[in-house]
């Protein structure tokens, strides 16, 4: 029986983006010039965080067209195992089918519209809608529908599907009609994150918080570490703070790092930074501080069984950082991973889902304490998302003005707002 954190997450009303388009049409156009206008090296101005229309163009701008880290392989082992996420107004179902594969489907029923799961994670022989009993097989055809009468066409109302791709132990869905190619990002991820075997994994823990600031307040915190020793003690017990290590330069010019590459590389272990042409993703394995293995109080492994027997024990991995925007940040260890989705809930409101997996066989209780390996992650995700609130709370003033950056620490904020403006120009924004 996995352990599960409460999940339930009361939702505002959905934004109708369809219906508002031609509204925003000249609100969006001026976000998007403001965009590309922005400060070099400061802040977005404080309409970009957290208000409705700033929500609406980016939910139009970036998460109806940009792939997004649904959750892991390990999650629907057997057929008819399936999670659920809500990404805006748009419940989304991933299951897994009869023959394997994994699809995912708009979490609607093609009657009269109601959820057909409304639980994060669980099991189903048939999706069953439960308002009026359609019943939709595993690979969304509609197989029932009582008394509709004699010139029903079942066949035209089958689910609708969303795009999915499946690697390395993570589930990716795209919400646009014509996805961006995820093959660069698929095949390095594979080189990366394959000797782990996350797909022979298990969650051992699951936590969701609701951020009450917005979603790019959330990934500029996580894109520093300016503001870890002040106010991350726990983690700093074994996670650097130095601009090399959380940052996006500076890692190829520290020989610590660079002999930690080394090492890991010599054992099969791709480890070296890289980073996509785009900037969306990255892959760095670095070393953790003053010899730990783990993220744990006292830096010893939080699990006694390892994730993966293709990596040496003795050997010293520290931790592989992977990032992909706008949906996920990850980090795998010796003993086990942990994922944080990242997901708008609305204008000044993100949901952050952390995953904590473990080797499939390994026991609560007898190679893992669940307090030991969640203590450190639970306390900084509490402490970002005061940070992120605190932030939310002052950008919103009317006085608030962009103000700089760190070069030396902030190097990576300033990337991800690099990214963020060229995947609106990209969208035609």
């Amino acid at each position: 029986m996995l352990a599960r954190s409460a999940w339930f997450v009361a939702y505002p009303a959905p934004l109708k983006l369809e219906i508002s388009r031609l509204t925003h049409a000249a609100a969006f156009a001026d976000l998007a010039q403001r965009l590309q206008g922005r400060a070099p090296g400061h802040t977005l101005e404080r309409e970009f965080y957290g208000s409705a229309q700033g929500y609406a163009f980016d939910f139009d701008r970036i998460f109806t067209r940009q792939w997004l880290f649904a959750g892991h392989t390990c999650e629907l082992q057997k057929p008819g195992d399936f999670l659920t996420l809500q990404v805006g107004p748009y419940p989304i179902v991933v299951v897994r089918g009869t023959d394997g594969q994994a699809r995912a489907f708009h979490n609607t029923c093609r009657h009269r519209g109601s959820r057909l799961c409304p639980e994060a994670h669980g099991e189903r022989v048939k999706l069953v809608c439960p308002y009026h009993s359609w019943t939709y097989d595993l690979d969304g055809r509609l197989l029932f529908a009582r008394d509709m009468g004699p010139d029903f066409d079942r066949a035209a109302h089958g689910l609708h599907t969303a795009a999915i791709a499946e690697f390395a132990g993570y589930i990716f869905i795209c919400l646009a009609e014509t996805p961006p190619d995820i093959g660069p990002m698929r095949d390095l991820a594979t080189a990366y994150l394959a000797p782990h075997h996350l797909d022979q994994a298990k969650v051992a823990y699951e936590s969701v918080i609701i951020e009450k600031g917005d979603w790019k307040l959330v990934w500029e915190n996580n894109r520093e570490c300016y503001h870890c020793v002040p106010n991350h003690p726990e983690l700093c017990r074994t996670y650097s703070s130095s601009p090399g290590v959380s940052g996006v330069a500076g890692a190829e010019d520290d020989a610590e790092i660079t002999a930690h590459w080394a090492a890991c590389e010599a054992a099969g272990l791709k480890s070296r930074f890289l980073i996509s042409d785009d900037g969306q993703f990255r892959f760095a394995r670095m070393p953790l501080k003053d010899g730990a293995r783990s993220y744990t109080m006292s830096g010893k492994p939080a699990v006694r069984r390892p994730l993966s027997d293709d990596v040496p024990v003795d050997l010293d991995i520290g931790s592989l950082l992977f990032f992909h925007y706008p949906g996920c940040w990850n980090h795998v260890l010796h003993d086990h991973a942990l994922s944080f989705r990242v997901l708008p809930a609305g204008p000044g409101l993100t949901q952050v889902t952390t995953k904590w997996l473990v080797h499939r066989d390994a026991v609560e209780g007898v190679d893992y304490d669940i307090d030991d390996m969640t203590a450190v992650w639970t306390a900084t995700n509490s402490q970002d998302q005061r940070i992120v609130e605190e932030n939310q709370l002052g950008v919103s003033s009317p006085v608030f003005k962009p103000g700089p950056y760190s070069e030396l620490h902030e190097g990576g904020v300033l990337q991800f707002l690099d990214w963020y403006s060229g995947a609106v120009a990209r969208a035609g924004g």
